[in-house]
C-alpha cells in the first residue's frame, strides 16, 4: 500500500480493535448498491462455488493455503459458516488469541474463544495459523505500568503459556506483529515494547516461542511492507540478522490491507527476496478497498488486482498461501477506519460472491471443465422422450448453485463469456426436471412457461467483456426432488457446464 499516506496508516492502526466487534447490519445499507453493481446474488443463503471448483479444493490442488480470519461468534450465521466450511482450508483467530483476550489478568489465562477456533478448525480438517503472541496494540492494561525487565518477565510468560497451549495445534504463530515504524525511517515502532525492553524484544519473543512450541513455524507479520521500501527492508535486514546468528525464524507475514490498483509492481520481487533468505512468506491480511458505493468499474478492478496477489503467492515456490481478512464486506473494519472506503472482500455484504471471488479461482486454476460423453442408446426405450443435452458450444461456461430446505431452495447461476467477443445484452434459457417453480429473482428479469426458465438481463449487468462474468439468482419451491437443470444456453450458445 505504497500510496497510502501516513496520517491513513496511523488510522489504520485501530483497525484490530474495530474489528474487535461485530458490526452486524451496519454496512447494509452502505454497500446495497455495490451488491447490486457485483452482479452477484442478494440471498440469505450464500452462494459458494460447488465443492470441485471451491476455493479450498483448488488452493489444495495446488499445495497451498486459503484462509480466512475467523470470529467464532459469527458460526451461529448460517451463510458464514457455509462459506467458512466450504472455501477454505486455513483459520486465523482475528481477535481470539491476542494479549488481552487471552491473559486479561496477570497470570491468568482464558482460552475458550481460541479454543472455539481451533476446534472449529479441527472438525473440518483445516490448519490454525496463530495470530498473534506479541503486539503493541490490544494489550491488556495491567501491562501499562510495568518495568522493563517486569515487561520482559510478562512477554515470556505469555508466550509460554499461550504458545504452549495450543502446542501441536497451531503450525505457525504470527510472534511479533506490527513492530516496525510507518514512513521511510525503517526503524522500529515506539511501543511499550521498545521503549522499555530496548532492541531485544523482538529476539527474546522469537526465542520464547521456540521454547514454548518447537514445531510450530514462527512468523514476524507487518503492513505496508508489500513491496520493497524502507520497512520492508528493515524487516528484511532483522531476517537476515536473525538466520546470521541462529535466532529462530521461520516465515515472514505480508499483511496486504490494499487499495484498488495499487498493488505494488515489485510485490513479487520484494517476496521473493525474503524467500531467498531461507523463510516461508505468505499473505496474511489481504483485502483491497475502494472508495463507496462500489460500480462495475471499481470491482473490475479490484477482482483483477486479488488475481494479481494471488498470482504473485504462486509464482514464489516458498510463499505458503494466501488469507483474506474475513469473509464479507457484512463485517470488514475497513468503513469503521476509512470512512467512504470499503467493500474489500470478495463476498459482500449479502453473502454475493463477487467478481473478486471468480478472479481467486482463476489464479488458483479454475477453468472451464470439459464435460464428458455419455454414450446415446441404441435400444429404444417406450416412455416419454427426455429432451437431449445439445453440445456445448465454447462461448459460455455456467456454474448453477442450489441450496435446499423442505421444499423450497435458493439457486445462484454464474455465467461466464468465453465467447470470441464483448456482449451489450443476454438472455439465458433452461428447464426444470422435476417440475420445480420459481417463485421470485434478482439480478435478473425471470419468467417461466411449464418446465422452461428463461432470464433477461437487468439495465445494470447487461455488459459483459470477453471472460467476464454475470450472475443473478432465484427462490424457488419444490415437491421433495431438486435436481439440477443440466443443460442452459446463453444467447442462444449452449453452454459448458463449470
Amino acid at each position: 500500500m505504497l500510496a497510502t499516506h501516513t496520517k491513513d496508516r496511523e488510522r489504520m492502526r485501530i483497525h484490530h480493535l474495530t474489528r474487535r466487534h461485530a458490526r452486524s447490519g451496519l454496512l447494509a445499507g452502505l454497500l446495497a448498491a455495490a451488491s447490486v453493481l457485483a452482479v452477484g446474488v442478494t440471498v440469505a443463503q450464500p452462494g459458494t462455488a460447488e465443492a470441485a471448483a471451491s476455493l479450498k479444493s483448488l488452493a489444495d490442488a495446488k499445495g497451498r493455503d486459503i484462509g480466512f480470519a475467523l470470529d467464532p461468534n459469527r458460526l451461529s450465521e448460517g451463510p458464514y459458516k457455509q462459506i467458512a466450511d466450504a472455501e477454505f482450508n486455513l483459520v486465523v483467530a482475528e481477535n481470539a488469541m491476542k494479549w488481552d483476550a487471552t491473559e486479561p489478568n496477570p497470570n491468568q489465562f482464558t482460552f475458550g474463544q481460541g479454543d472455539a477456533v481451533v476446534n472449529y478448525a479441527a472438525s473440518g480438517g483445516k490448519k490454525v495459523y496463530g495470530h498473534t503472541l506479541v503486539w503493541h496494540n490490544q494489550m491488556p492494561n495491567w501491562t501499562a505500568n510495568l518495568s522493563g525487565p517486569d515487561l520482559l518477565a510478562a512477554m515470556k510468560n505469555h508466550i509460554a503459556k499461550v504458545a504452549g497451549h495450543f502446542k501441536g495445534k497451531i503450525f505457525a504463530w504470527d510472534v511479533v506483529n506490527e513492530a516496525f515504524a510507518d514512513g521511510g525511517s525503517g526503524g522500529r515502532r515506539d511501543s511499550i515494547l521498545q521503549q522499555r525492553i530496548g532492541n531485544s524484544w523482538i529476539e527474546e519473543a522469537f526465542r520464547a516461542a521456540r521454547a514454548a512450541d518447537p514445531g510450530a513455524k514462527l512468523c514476524i507479520n507487518d503492513y505496508s511492507t508489500d513491496g520493497i521500501n524502507a520497512k520492508s527492508t528493515a524487516i528484511y535486514n532483522l531476517v537476515r540478522d536473525f538466520k546470521a546468528r541462529g535466532v529462530p525464524i521461520d516465515c515472514v507475514g505480508f499483511q496486504a490491507h490494499l487499495i484498488i490498483g495499487q498493488v505494488p509492481g515489485d510485490m513479487q520481487a520484494n517476496l521473493q527476496r525474503f524467500a531467498d533468505l531461507g523463510v516461508d512468506v505468505r499473505v496474511t491480511e489481504l483485502d483491497i478497498r475502494m472508495s463507496t458505493p462500489a460500480n462495475a468499474t471499481k470491482l473490475a478492478t479490484q477482482a483483477a488486482d486479488y488475481k494479481k496477489v494471488v498470482n504473485i503467492c504462486l509464482a514464489v515456490a516458498r510463499c505458503g498461501g494466501v488469507t483474506v481478512w474475513g469473509i464479507t464486506d457484512k463485517y470488514s473494519w475497513i468503513p469503521g477506519v476509512f470512512p467512504g472506503e470499503g467493500a474489500a472482500l470478495i463476498w459482500d455484504e449479502n453473502y454475493a460472491p463477487k467478481p473478486a471471488y471468480q478472479a481467486v479461482a482463476d489464479a488458483l486454476g479454475s477453468g472451464p471443465t470439459p464435460v464428458p460423453t455419455t454414450p446415446v442408446p441404441t435400444t429404444p426405450v417406450p416412455t416419454t422422450p427426455v429432451p437431449t443435452t445439445p453440445t456445448p458450444t465454447g462461448n459460455c461456461t455456467v456454474t448453477y448453485v442450489p441450496n435446499s430446505w423442505g421444499n423450497g431452495f435458493t439457486a445462484e447461476i454464474r455465467i461466464r463469456n468465453d465467447g470470441p467477443n464483448a456482449i451489450n445484452s443476454w438472455s439465458f434459457g433452461f428447464y426444470f426436471p422435476a417440475g420445480q417453480q420459481v417463485t421470485n429473482a434478482w439480478n435478473a428479469t425471470v419468467t417461466q412457461s411449464g418446465t422452461q426458465v428463461n432470464a433477461r438481463n437487468m439495465s445494470y449487468n447487461g455488459a459483459l467483456s470477453v471472460g467476464g462474468t454475470v450472475s443473478f439468482g432465484f427462490q424457488g419451491t419444490h415437491t421433495g426432488s431438486n435436481p439440477s437443470p443440466t443443460s442452459f444456453t446463453f444467447n442462444g450458445s449452449v453452454c459448458r457446464n463449470g
